[in-house]
């Protein structure tokens, strides 16, 4: 607690200061809170993110759920497969947005390279396009450490229950949607809170695959932050930016958690 509160604290401060990031600190009261609520692009830079934590959700969460639960069997091909959907977790957001970066890249990237004109677009440099583009790339990176979370709440089910659903004569999609569903219930919860706060803390792979731009296209809340404190060098507006940034987070991840109910600690597992 103490590591996460004196520095949330430090920002908190800074704040309602004036600092360039070297000279002395001054105390500026609520101009920084002005300047960055009167901002339009601190406007901009929210209903960014807001589209960017929605359509990551609703492509992340299915695709995230159908594939634990395709992984969780103990079929050899589908152990085989799940260590390939992994991968991405393997690299790091950089390396990630720079090889897209190049693949997407109009001129030498895969769409020339494959001769294919539909994939020669200018992906990054068109504002109706690089917004979805960012967010399959999120996707792609991210489904795999959600799926690991749905695999390992559906190997918790007990078989039991879907013996039993068997010789009632249930069928998969019965199973899936009247047991499998309401036991992931928490673990559903779970994956969600991380997916939706974790979009507030997208930052380095989109600062490498499009640095905000073009225009405005793409500067989240974070981007906006950083740039304001580190290319502005303007660190009272960034720190308020910052607090605005906590504040949504832990708004969010509150509101998930009370949808888990008043008994959100208590196992759905049968017997358990």
């Amino acid at each position: 607690m103490l590591f996460a509160i004196l520095p949330l604290l430090g920002v908190l401060f800074l704040s309602f200061t004036r600092w360039d990031g070297l000279g002395e600190i001054k105390l500026d009261g609520l101009s920084s809170w002005n300047t960055v609520l009167a901002d339009p692009v601190t406007g901009n830079a929210l209903l960014v993110t807001a589209k960017i934590m929605f359509f990551s959700f609703i492509v992340q969460a299915p695709i995230s759920l159908l594939l634990g639960v395709f992984t969780a069997a103990n079929q050899k091909y589908r152990a085989a497969l799940a260590v390939l959907y992994f991968v991405p977790l393997l690299l790091s957001s950089a390396a990630v947005a720079i090889a897209f970066k190049a693949l997407l890249d109009p001129n030498f990237g895969l769409g020339p390279g494959l001769g294919l004109p539909f994939l020669a677009q200018d992906w990054l440099g068109n504002s109706d396009l690089v917004l979805f583009v960012v967010v399959f790339v999120i996707a792609w990176q991210f489904v795999p450490f959600h799926t690991l979370i749905y695999q390992g709440g559906v190997r918790q089910i007990p078989a039991s229950l879907y013996e039993a659903a068997q010789i009632d004569g249930a069928g998969r999609v019965q199973q899936f949607l009247n047991i499998t569903l309401p036991q992931l219930k928490y673990t559903i919860i779970t994956s969600s809170t991380l997916m939706v706060v974790g979009s507030l803390a997208y930052f380095d792979l989109v600062f490498v695959l499009t640095a905000g731009g073009p225009g405005y296209s793409t500067r989240l809340l974070p981007l906006h932050m950083y740039l304001t404190g580190f290319k502005a060098n303007d660190m009272g507006a960034a720190s308020a930016l910052g607090v605005i940034l906590v504040v949504i987070g832990l708004a969010l991840a509150l509101f998930l958690q009370r949808l888990g109910g008043k008994n959100r600690n208590a196992s759905q597992l049968e017997g358990a």
